[in-house]
């Protein structure tokens, strides 16, 4: 396993290699890249949404401060490169982060982009500005910050609380964009403004989302597209039919299941295909602040029931990966190895051996063959969740408990745990990063927003900011398993399985890498071109 990703990793570089040599193929200018997108998200504002549903098309429209190299498949802090700051630099202590920002640099709509942008994008995402997020999903994230001092119109400082190498990484994110000062953020929802290679032109409920190239980009020469035009397609069926049939040249990203893939290269085997680890896990998300799953002996039963391979099995024949918070290596940089993880109580494969420990506790809470539990399982309304919630059902049938799945609307899904309005929910997270700085604070930080289940330990947060300020990578990693394996032992978040699944793309698409360990990082598209 391990070979094959470096192996395709290694083809990757080869391929741009060869691409920056004298005999490449020229890129050519124009045209419009047409995708399809799975669903109809709530607004058009990256930093008050918790899904690559917005993520993805709206990256394009935006610049961070630094990014992950868009040719390189694993994000990590080496492939971090710079954006609209040119370069950066740490104090002695490494709490002060200061970037040095590009001149000349316009907002699409003309007006001049300086250090009080940045300034009033973190006052935003920690909650000190005047105007406030109606979402805040990932304000855990610049917990540690205590200012940013705008040190002239082209500098900016990120004081912060104590040290912590890996912030830029969290910097470097498709999900953390710089905001303009002058735009509102109820604007931003529904017409956002960025610097970014396109400009947003609409986006229709239920209908679809058109970017158009922003022809004053600060990049001599990009973007190569005229314009990105998305078309949403709920029902994966019929999108993956109208890909094969041409209409367009990108599926949704890391939407393709295995048995779709079978079906794109029956119909359309000139097609490229990606099979991909996502950084993301299925879990399960228990409302651990009310009956029934107050109780943590109940919350250890249904952890029992769990068959993770049946879910690989079923879901993606065989095409994923056992493993806890943090995503498994090789295409995972934190992970924790598969002999550490199996040193953790529920991951043993005896499948009926932990289903009979969890009915022994079912059994002990009042519960058997003929008194079950009745419950809700909660799951965003398309396939990557309802799907396996159907699976989750039919397992816990063996521990006493009848589920009714109860779908809800994507625009209501993240509102509805914020709230912790569910019994049982089926879950997709995605990791926004690969660095547990962002999976450890934003989903089981106390008081995070993104903490559904409303799990808190004091010990253990304390250790999550012990690794926080670790300069020593491999030391870091260390700790990070001992955190992770507690998180598992704790049942804070049941991860049931890390999935793999495909992007296709017509042979016409030129200049994408689909990225191995997050969703949301490799969409700036404006390397991006069309040979046609």
């Amino acid at each position: 396993m391990s070979g094959q990703y470096l192996r395709r990793i290694a083809a990757a570089a080869l391929v741009l290699m060869a691409m920056s040599g004298g005999g490449a193929q020229a890129q050519k200018s124009g045209g419009v890249l047409r995708i399809y997108h799975r669903d109809s998200p709530a607004s058009m504002s990256i930093h008050e949404e918790a899904t690559n549903s917005v993520a993805i098309p709206m990256m394009a429209v935006f610049n961070n401060l630094v990014l992950y190299d868009q040719h390189k498949a694993q994000n990590s802090l080496d492939t971090i490169v710079p954006d609209l700051a040119e370069s950066w630099s740490w104090n002695e202590e490494g709490t002060r982060l200061t970037f040095t920002l590009r001149e000349g640099v316009k907002w699409h709509d003309g007006r001049p982009f300086t250090s009080a942008d940045v300034k009033c994008t973190w006052d935003l995402l920690t909650g000190r500005a005047a105007e406030r997020l109606r979402l805040n999903p990932r304000k855990s994230w610049w917990n540690n910050v205590a200012e940013i001092a705008a040190d002239g119109p082209a500098q900016a400082t990120f004081v912060l609380k104590r040290p912590q190498p890996a912030i830029l990484a969290l910097i470097a994110s498709g999900y953390t964009p710089v905001y303009p000062c002058h735009v509102s953020p109820r604007d931003m929802r529904q017409h956002p403004i960025g610097t970014g290679p396109f400009k947003f032109v609409e986006f229709k409920p239920n209908e679809g989302i058109k970017l158009a190239r922003n022809p004053d980009y600060w990049k001599p020469g990009r973007p190569y597209l005229d314009g990105i035009e998305y078309t949403i397609i709920p029902n994966r069926s019929t999108a993956i039919l109208a890909f094969a049939a041409g209409k367009f040249d990108l599926t949704f990203p890391y939407e393709v299941t295995i048995p779709l893939m079978k079906d794109v290269k029956s119909q359309a085997p000139q097609a490229v295909c990606d099979l991909t680890p996502t950084n993301a896990s299925t879990n399960l998300l228990l409302n651990r602040g009310g009956p029934p799953f107050d109780k943590p002996e109940l919350r250890r039963a249904l952890a029992l029931a769990l068959d993770r391979k049946s879910f690989i099995d079923i879901l993606v024949e065989g095409q994923g990966d056992i493993g806890g918070a943090m995503q498994p290596p090789p295409a995972g940089v934190w992970g924790m190895p598969a002999d550490f993880l199996a040193t953790i109580a529920g991951y043993a494969p005896d499948v009926a051996k932990n289903r009979a420990e969890a009915r022994e506790i079912m059994a002990r809470l009042g519960y058997g063959p003929d008194k079950r539990l009745a419950i809700k399982v909660a799951a965003r309304n398309i396939p990557a969740y309802r799907d396996p919630a159907i699976i989750l059902i039919d397992q816990l049938k063996e521990i006493w408990i009848d589920g009714e799945l109860d779908p809800i609307e994507t625009a209501n899904w993240f509102p509805k745990l914020a709230r912790k309005d569910y019994q049982i929910g089926l879950n997709n997270t995605g990791g926004g990063v690969d660095d547990p700085d962002q999976q450890f604070f934003e989903n089981y930080g106390c008081g995070s927003e993104r903490n559904y289940t409303g799990y808190c330990n004091a010990e253990l947060e304390a250790l999550f900011v012990e690794q926080s300020t670790m300069a020593d990578r491999e030391k870091r990693r260390r700790l990070v398993w001992e955190i992770d394996k507690k998180l598992q032992e704790d049942g804070a978040r049941p991860i049931i399985y890390h999935t793999r699944a495909a992007t296709c793309m017509q042979p016409q698409l030129k200049g994408l890498t689909v990225m191995v360990n997050s969703q949301y990082n490799g969409w700036r598209m404006e390397d991006v071109w069309l040979d046609r």
